[in-house]
């Protein structure tokens, strides 16, 4: 079992950049895959992007390709999630998820979570 802890939300105006960290405890990152989802008020949660636990292999939805990049650091068991040219529709609450194995892309799929952290991007 895995337990999740965002950190790295805020304000941030049109076109700033924000990282995020998922801090893992109980197991290392590197045995599951990780992704991050986001949700928006009145908005199902939607995928944003994933990375695989066994290898650095990654996978970014349409609307954040080209400005997000997922990446982890094993020794420090957390994942990162670094945004760049934020839009106001990137704002949300953005989570981190962990499942065994590969990555998959629907919420449904995924056995751990985080509390969530919010990120707000005015225009």
């Amino acid at each position: 079992q895995v337990q999740l802890v965002e950190s790295g939300g805020g304000l941030v105006q049109a076109g700033g950049s924000l990282r995020l960290s998922c801090a893992a405890s109980g197991r290392t990152v590197s045995s599951y895959a990780i992704a991050w989802f986001r949700q928006a008020p009145g908005n199902e949660r939607e995928f944003v992007a994933a990375i695989r636990g066994s290898a650095y292999t990654t996978n970014y939805a349409d609307s954040v390709k080209g400005r997000f990049t997922i990446s982890r650091d094993n020794a420090k068991n957390t994942v990162y999630l670094q945004m760049n040219s934020l839009k106001p529709e990137d704002t949300a609450v953005y989570y981190c998820a962990a499942r065994g194995g590969t990555y998959y892309f629907k919420p449904s799929d995924y056995d751990y979570w985080g509390q969530g952290t919010q990120v707000t991007v005015s225009s």
